[in-house]
């Protein structure tokens, strides 16, 4: 039996790494004619697969030379979420050498610089053909790697997303996925609810709790990585939580697990009120929504590692903020 994983990622590399002529026959083996597309901001939708080329993949493709993917994790599975059918998911980085625009993101001034272009991916497969996506890329992180700076400062370390540190995750063995899943979903459960004074949720950590003492959780551009719990309450946590006290998450539409990893997303994920300072931003009360993807593996009934991208160039779009904008002058 064909693994409907490797043939989505077969499908995927492809459309980067053929030749321009190509293309179309390409697309055709992999994309449904009436597929939709939602990617993080600036793009937002595509509808169709004709759009989806000329929205989205050919942009790319000039704006990387030499450009493919690295698939740092690829998993799929059924999903568990209501809106049901048969997900792949990955976390990964398109390589190249960056040398035309992306989205209004310049490259370095006469240079082939190397890029690793982050980005979370969510595919929906029918009858073998991709019929909805929905892609973060970490373009604020682009930016930096052409020396354009985004945000004034970065609550943890930024740095390149590691592949796991089992280096199993692409198509990794199945079993075991739903049990996988089952611990993600009692740790969001249990995330809801935090103290103000702490800002501890019940059953992350301790005896029986759902996060490894030694976990990693590797954060987009503004926030960065950081290590075991109290780095992630240091570095991230809590100023997020500061920022949006009455954050309200889980409003997922896939949530999958494949072997030692799992996969959830939401488009929005988060709904909340810019209620203190955030990332050098001034809070004003306003209603925000924020797009997730969150990719996890497990070690030992635990999570182990955590990979997060947030759609931060539409976040800072809503406070007001055109980040792209801050770009170095010409």
């Amino acid at each position: 039996m064909s693994d409907f994983r490797k043939t989505a990622k077969t499908g995927l590399e492809a459309l980067l790494t053929c030749t321009d002529s190509e293309l179309t026959t390409c697309a055709q083996a992999i994309i449904a004619p009436d597929a939709v597309f939602d990617i993080a901001a600036p793009i937002h939708q595509l509808v169709g697969r004709q759009a989806i080329l000329d929205g989205y993949f050919k942009p790319i493709r000039a704006a990387f030379a030499h450009i493919h993917r690295r698939d740092e994790i690829f998993i799929g599975g059924d999903n568990r979420r209501e809106q049901g059918g048969q997900w792949v998911a990955s976390v990964m980085h398109y390589v190249g050498q960056f040398t035309a625009p992306f989205c209004g993101v310049r490259p370095a001034r006469g240079a082939r610089q190397l890029a690793f272009f982050r980005s979370g991916e969510f595919y929906r497969l029918d009858d073998g053909l991709i019929t909805e996506a929905k892609i973060i890329f970490d373009l604020p992180d682009l930016m930096r790697q052409a020396g354009h700076q985004p945000f004034p400062f970065s609550y943890g370390t930024e740095m390149l997303f590691p592949a796991p540190a089992t280096h199993d995750g692409v198509c990794p063995d199945p079993a075991g996925g739903s049990a996988s899943l089952d611990v993600v979903e009692r740790m969001l459960g249990a995330l809801r609810d935090f103290n103000p004074d702490t800002f501890e949720s019940a059953e992350q950590t301790g005896e029986n709790g759902t996060w490894d003492d030694n976990m990693m959780w590797y954060g987009p551009m503004g926030i960065g990585s950081n290590f075991r719990w109290d780095g992630f309450v240091d570095y991230h946590r809590e100023s997020f939580l500061l920022a949006f006290p009455d954050r309200v998450g889980g409003n997922h539409y896939c949530r999958i697990g494949d072997g030692n990893y799992a996969a959830v997303s939401g488009w929005p994920s988060m709904t909340m009120t810019f209620q203190g300072d955030y990332l050098g931003v001034k809070a004003d009360g306003r209603a925000l929504t924020l797009r997730v993807m969150d990719f996890y593996r497990m070690a030992n009934g635990r999570i182990m590692e955590n990979w997060v991208m947030l759609d931060y160039v539409d976040l800072m779009n809503q406070m007001g903020v055109d980040i792209i904008a801050r770009q170095q002058p010409e």
